[in-house]
């Protein structure tokens, strides 16, 4: 079986699209991780809906942990300087007044037009939703990462969602843990590969079209 990436590389992969000054809201799971692994070299700005923006990465010293400090995944979040709090009211003015220039989410299902499905029915309880469905209309540029598979294998980029859609046609870029493929109006475009996997792969993992780039290059980690 071909080796995928696991989740922190995920993450690394995601920070790799952080852009110097971006205000930056990152979702539950995988997503809160990238924060650890911010482009030498810039300045970002990490926004919580719960009201928090400014906070930094994920603290490696127990001393450092403050137990009122948390990010979307429930971890310690460390202190910056300049970073403020303020109500859930405010931070959800700020999601929907578009001064999110980039949210990161989890998903369970992307489909070719951009649709986002990351939460469903369990049990006939709903999953967390979250601000996710502010964010996804809110944000400027939406990533998604996930795996690429379930765990019984079965593909998670789809022609059509068939979970409850959290938003249409709102993610940009899905990166997973064989591929980056970027969604555009003429259809998803494969744009990198993990070490060792090859197009053919990973179009055979996934139900919807993928567009080949002329220029298909490996995974820079």
């Amino acid at each position: 079986m071909k080796e995928r990436l696991d989740e922190q590389t995920m993450a690394l992969r995601v920070a790799k699209e952080f852009k110097d000054g971006m205000v930056i809201n990152l979702g539950f799971g995988i997503p809160t991780q990238a924060a650890n692994f911010i482009p030498e070299g810039i300045e970002v700005i990490f926004h919580a809906e719960n009201g928090c923006l400014g906070f930094g990465p994920t603290p490696t010293r127990p001393e450092d942990e403050d137990f009122h400090l948390v990010n979307a995944t429930g971890q310690f979040a460390t202190r910056k300087p300049g970073m403020c709090f303020f109500d859930h009211d405010q931070s959800f003015t700020m999601i929907r007044g578009r001064h999110i220039d980039l949210c990161v989410l989890g998903a369970l299902q992307v489909s070719e037009k951009g649709d986002l499905a990351n939460w469903t029915m369990q049990l006939g309880r709903p999953g967390n939703i979250g601000g996710a469905m502010d964010l996804a209309f809110g944000a400027h540029h939406l990533i998604t990462v996930m795996t690429h598979t379930t765990k019984d294998n079965q593909p998670k980029v789809l022609k059509k969602c068939t979970f409850p859609l959290t938003a249409p046609h709102c993610v940009n870029l899905i990166v997973t843990d064989i591929s980056v493929i970027e969604v555009t109006p003429e259809g998803l475009l494969l744009k990198e590969t993990a070490p060792g996997w090859t197009a053919q792969e990973v179009q055979a993992l996934t139900e919807a079209k993928l567009k080949v780039v002329k220029d298909l290059k490996e995974m820079a980690l």
